[in-house]
C-alpha cells in the first residue's frame, strides 16, 4: 500500500508554513507522498483568488518537493469542495492507497462543522500540525511558524513581496497576475 497524505485547503496564496507542513509530514516517515489539493469552491464561502490561479501558486511552491504532487481533483469533481467527497473519489480511484488528513492544529476545532467528519477520520485519519500562535494540542509540536494567509494577501495588495514567508515563485507570480492587488 502507498501511505499518501492527503493536504487540501485554500491555498490562497500557498506560504512557507504550506510547504513546511509538506516537508515535516514526509520527514517523520509516516508516509510516502504528499497529495495538495487546492479547494475548488470554498464550503464556507470564503473568497478565493481563481482556481487555475491557486493550483498554478502550488505547483511553484511545492516544486522543490519530489516527493509532493499537486492535483486539480477538485476541479474535477466540480461544486462546492467537501472533504469527505474528495477522500471518497480518491479512496475509489486509487484503492491501493493508505491515505491520512494532513491538518493544522487550529483546523482540528473546525473538523466537527464538516461535512461528515466521522467518514473523513475513517478514510484518513488525521496527521496534525501544530502552529505556533494556534491552540496548543497535547502530543502536537509546534513545527509550523505563524503565518497568516490573510496578512500576506495585505502584503502583496500593499505592492509587498511577502518575504520571507512567500515562496519567491509565488510571490512572483502573484505580482505579475495582478492577484490581490
Amino acid at each position: 500500500m502507498k501511505r499518501v497524505a492527503v493536504f487540501g485547503g485554500s491555498f490562497n496564496p500557498p506560504h512557507v508554513a504550506h510547504v513546511l507542513g509538506a516537508a515535516f509530514v514526509l520527514s517523520t516517515g509516516e508516509v510516502d507522498e504528499v497529495l495538495v489539493v487546492p479547494c475548488f469552491r470554498h464550503p464556507f464561502a470564503k473568497e478565493l483568488a481563481s482556481f487555475e490561479d491557486r493550483l498554478a501558486m502550488c505547483r511553484l511552491a511545492f516544486a522543490p518537493l519530489a516527493a509532493v504532487s499537486v492535483s486539480d481533483v477538485e476541479r474535477d469533481l466540480g461544486g462546492e469542495s467537501l472533504t469527505v467527497r474528495t477522500l471518497e473519489h480518491l479512496a475509489a480511484q486509487h484503492p491501493d492507497w493508505r491515505l491520512r488528513l494532513v491538518v493544522g492544529a487550529d483546523v482540528i476545532a473546525e473538523m466537527d462543522r464538516w461535512t461528515r467528519p466521522e467518514r473523513v477520520r475513517a478514510l484518513a485519519p488525521p496527521l496534525i500540525l501544530g502552529r505556533v500562535g494556534a491552540p496548543a494540542l497535547e502530543g502536537v509540536p509546534n513545527v509550523l511558524p505563524d503565518v497568516s494567509s490573510t496578512a500576506l494577501r495585505e502584503a502583496l495588495a500593499r505592492g509587498e513581496a511577502g518575504a520571507p514567508l512567500l515562496p519567491a515563485s509565488v510571490s512572483e507570480y502573484a505580482r505579475a497576475r495582478g492577484l490581490y492587488a
